[in-house]
């Protein structure tokens, strides 16, 4: 079964964000960032169901990152993942609930 994906723009928000602070942090730390984050994402249509859910009400699961403490919050339905943030692991999960 095929999936596509489609990344919301609050989520592509996050990414940025993140990565301007890596990159404050250390030159060049904010692109490994992003691009950790993108290489994720496109991971997910090989077997988008092999996250637990996290939420049964809204159908949300997580996806977490190795190398750095974020997860990806998305959505599976039909054939459609929705991601629709990319949130630091200590962030509370009122931050992605208000976006589903």
């Amino acid at each position: 079964m095929s999936y596509r994906q489609v990344i919301r723009l609050e989520a592509l928000d996050d990414i940025e964000e993140a990565a301007e602070w890596y990159d404050a942090q250390e030159h060049g730390l904010g692109a490994d960032f992003a691009r950790t984050i993108l290489e994720a994402i496109d991971s997910l249509p090989t077997n988008p169901l092999i996250h637990r859910l996290r939420s049964r009400r809204r159908n949300v699961r997580w996806l977490l990152t190795h190398r750095f403490p974020y997860r990806i919050v998305y959505q599976v339905q039909d054939r459609l993942i929705t991601v629709f943030a990319v949130l630091h692991t200590t962030r509370h999960d009122r931050n992605w609930k208000q976006r589903v």
